[in-house]
């Protein structure tokens, strides 16, 4: 099957030669290529939203395949529809739907749905793949579409797209295709964008639906928003950089009426060895009660010494346990068991649930040996930990931690910890940690 271009020679020419030409003028060919877990841009008319479609495409390495989710206009067809086979076309030539990796994702979601009437003159996915093309003229695609729904449906759906792509090990960038608030004033679209946009920044896909509800905010991307959100939170550690955000008023003048378009980038993170032991430690314990079994024991963690791991879930601590010296082994083994226990047995919190896993955020702190300090002078919350100690009670704090910068507030925090009164007596203990994230 051959899914003919529907919007050529509207929303961009139908000329190979002019479109590449055009492109030639939106995009950076000299931008530093990063790899990406995926990207939200824009679909409007090339000359609208182009020039921010052009500025997040020339920043992604791009692989494989792009799995490429649309927003539903036409209302026809299954409301969240799926192509397995098939070829997409284009001026710039044919695209090949990535049979094995559509064949796993519709296979691991039960709303996804196989459907052609969906996509023959649907805009927001053809709209993407001539840029795409441009710098990766071999790329393989997944199109879905989607209609309007609850987070629980595109969670289901991004978690989907994150195990297909983990089960077939393709190298997979995300396309989210989407436009911001529609038809109002500039003033009143960037208040209501900045909103919008926030939240993907911050990876909340709750808070943007009840965003986009609550300030009536007229984007038609916020599904497929939700949906990368979901899925590359699964994929692993993912920041976001906002690339370029503009209007069609900034291109007709015309600033009574216009559409917001945002080019958003989501990358994953590098993990330290260290971090991507306590992740996946915490991972395996709460998914299937199961630790990691190590073969070897990487370099840098055969020796032996006191670790924390943290975890946090935005702002907030979702646990935090340590040893102030070593109980296992080595330091692998150590990040192993207090992984755990900062996820499961940390009294002030519950245990950490299957669906919390992807929105947690680790850092594992190795300390050097404690050593005793004569006064309070040889402190600095900064550089140091802290122990105060008096008889059998013992309390610990680790440095550099957010509003604490005195010694007095640090040493008040440890004293609390340990159930030691601001006038008893105590000995004075500093260490330094080395901190992984």
């Amino acid at each position: 099957m051959i899914r003919e271009p529907a919007v050529a020679g509207q929303f961009y020419p139908a000329s190979a030669q002019e479109l590449k030409s055009m492109i030639k003028g939106m995009v950076d060919e000299k931008a530093h290529k990063e790899d990406v877990i995926g990207y939200y841009a824009p679909h409007a008319g090339f000359v609208y939203s182009g020039p921010v479609v052009g500025a997040v495409v020339s920043r992604v390495n791009f692989k494989d395949t792009c799995v490429i989710l649309g927003p539903s206009h036409t209302g026809a067809g299954a409301p969240f529809s799926i192509l397995t086979e098939g070829t997409w076309r284009t001026p710039l030539g044919d695209v090949e739907i990535d049979f094995e990796l559509a064949k796993s994702i519709l296979a691991n979601c039960s709303h996804l749905k196989e459907d052609r009437l969906a996509h023959l003159q649907e805009h927001s996915i053809e709209v993407q793949l001539p840029f795409i093309q441009y710098f990766k003229p071999d790329i393989k695609i997944v199109p879905i579409t989607l209609s309007h729904t609850n987070a629980a449906v595109y969670k289901d759906i991004g978690m989907a797209i994150a195990k297909a792509i983990k089960d077939t090990g393709k190298q997979v960038v995300i396309v989210a295709s989407g436009d911001m608030n529609h038809y109002e004033s500039q003033k009143t679209t960037h208040t209501k964008d900045r909103q919008a946009i926030e939240s993907i920044l911050k990876l909340d896909a709750q808070q943007l639906l009840e965003r986009v509800r609550e300030f009536n905010i007229s984007m038609c991307g916020y599904g497929t928003a939700a949906c990368l959100i979901y899925a590359a939170k699964e994929l692993g550690p993912v920041t976001t950089e906002l690339v370029k955000y503009q209007t069609s008023g900034d291109v007709t003048k015309d600033l009574d009426a216009v559409v917001g378009y945002a080019g958003i980038l989501f990358k994953g993170l590098k993990e330290s060895p260290q971090v991507r032991l306590a992740r996946e430690t915490v991972e395996s314990y709460v998914k299937r009660g199961e630790v990691p079994h190590l073969k070897t024991i990487p370099p840098e963690m055969k020796g032996k010494a006191g670790v924390f791991v943290s975890l946090h879930k935005g702002d907030e601590l979702r646990g935090c346990i340590g040893t102030i010296e070593p109980d296992e082994s080595n330091i692998a083994q150590e990040i192993i068991r207090n992984a755990v226990q900062s996820s499961t047995q940390d009294p002030r919190f519950s245990p950490v649930t299957p669906e919390e896993l992807p929105e947690l955020i680790y850092s594992v702190d190795v300390l050097t040996e404690p050593e005793p300090v004569k006064s309070e002078k040889d402190l600095d919350p900064k550089k140091y930990g802290a122990i105060v100690e008096a008889g059998w009670r013992r309390g610990l704090l680790l440095p550099d931690l957010e509003g604490v910068d005195t010694v007095k507030h640090q040493l008040e925090i440890c004293r609390m910890k340990a159930g030691i009164g601001p006038e008893e007596k105590v000995k004075l203990y500093r260490f330094e940690v080395k901190r992984y994230k």
